[in-house]
């Protein structure tokens, strides 16, 4: 049995034979840590002389653009990460100055604190991250953890956090921007109450709802609604959707479309699997990434890994899987075009390609620690999902 919450973020399979142990995560602190990992070429890149300077940010009950947000109004110093972490972790991510200044060897916050560890002539990027080495522990089983290894068969789905975890809207508000219909969009940012959230924070869900004004009910929200805060400001001022929706940070305003995209990359691989299409190894014609994560067509390499098209108004049609994306599209009432959003062309996808599944490094449970190395961009929670297979997957720490 498929988990609603699965459910509403385009997840309707799973692809391993393992029983439901059901156990929880993220009870403590420490139950969840993650570090990023860099190449052997970005490491030696680091220098104490001049350039942008590098920071390793420690941090634990706050996310990345929070703590990154706090630094610049504390320290005056933009950084920028090649990822973002979640609030419910402990996690270690490298982060980056984009000018070449002197800057503060240590900074700290209340939640967080950024050692800096050299300079580099350039700034860092993606293509320097090699992944993320996990460990988590997992609590209250109902029965001991199935053995698992570096070669389970696990489809590469975006998880939970991607889409909001216990408020899952991030996609749907995504989906309004893309359709042009900006009061849905605010809708679901302001008012939209989810059976999964707190029920403090659907008091103050109703409360936005229900405002006779805006004035009224920004004094009473929360720091971590800040987003809330400044929409009902901005619509204070002119009470115009569009420019509410512009007043968000230009990155987040991306985060919500790609939100959707990856909605309707879970849709695609589940629905392939559902067809039983072969989704773990490529086949003549078909897309690959090779080992140094270059795109390219099948060439009977075992190290390539198959990849599947992302949405966007160029993406690549030329695929098996065109089938089932248009299927997706006609259910969803959009078309490809429709990724160039004209009112806010900045926030426009063309497409492009993701691995189809997840490549596990590393595999190891001690007890009822686990610990794993995951490439860039793949998530840990889709593969402690197919070990636990929660039946309330947020109720148990996902």
């Amino acid at each position: 049995m498929i988990p609603q919450i699965d459910q509403d973020i385009g997840i309707s399979v799973y692809t391993t034979p393992y029983p439901s142990v059901n156990g929880k995560i993220k009870q403590n602190e420490n139950d969840f840590s993650v570090s990023e990992v860099l190449s052997e070429k970005a490491l030696s890149s680091f220098d104490n002389s001049e350039g942008h300077a590098v920071y390793l940010l420690t941090k634990s009950g706050i996310d990345t653009n929070h703590a990154l947000s706090d630094i610049e109004k504390r320290y005056g110093i933009l950084l920028k990460s090649l990822g973002l972490k979640d609030a419910n972790a402990t996690t270690k991510q490298y982060v980056f100055t984009h000018k070449k200044l002197k800057h503060l060897e240590k900074i700290e916050g209340k939640k967080y604190s950024a050692m800096r560890v050299g300079f580099t002539p350039k700034p860092i990027s993606k293509k320097h991250m090699l992944g993320n080495v996990f460990e988590i522990m997992v609590s209250e089983t109902t029965t001991p953890l199935p053995y698992f290894s570096d070669n389970e068969k696990i489809l590469n789905f975006f998880g939970y956090q991607r889409f909001g975890s216990r408020r899952p809207i991030t996609h749907l508000v995504g989906k309004s921007i893309i359709q042009g219909n900006y009061d849905d969009a605010l809708d679901f940012l302001l008012n939209f109450s989810s059976k999964y959230d707190s029920e403090k924070n659907n008091e103050l869900r109703k409360l936005i709802s229900e405002r006779k004004s805006e004035s009224e009910v920004i004094e009473l929200l929360p720091f971590s609604m800040d987003i809330e805060r400044n929409l009902l400001k901005q619509l204070d001022a002119d009470k115009d959707p569009k420019n509410a929706i512009r007043s968000i940070p230009l990155k987040l305003r991306r985060f919500y479309v790609q939100a959707y995209q990856s909605f309707l990359f879970n849709k695609t691989i589940s629905l392939a699997y559902e067809y039983e299409e072969e989704l773990f190894s490529p086949t003549m014609d078909d897309v690959c990434f090779d080992k140094n994560f270059e795109l390219g067509k099948y060439q009977n390499d075992p190290r390539q890994k198959l990849a599947i098209p992302l949405i966007g108004h160029s993406y690549y049609k030329k695929s098996r899987f065109d089938y089932y994306i248009k299927k997706i599209l006609e259910d969803e009432s959009l078309s490809p075009k429709d990724f160039f959003i004209n009112d806010f062309q900045e926030l426009s996808l063309d497409g492009g390609f993701r691995n189809a599944s997840i490549d596990i490094q590393d595999f190891s449970i001690q007890q009822n620690l686990v610990k794993f190395q995951l490439s860039r961009g793949s998530y840990a929670t889709i593969v402690l999902r197919e070990i636990l297979k929660p039946e309330n997957p947020l109720e148990c720490g996902f």
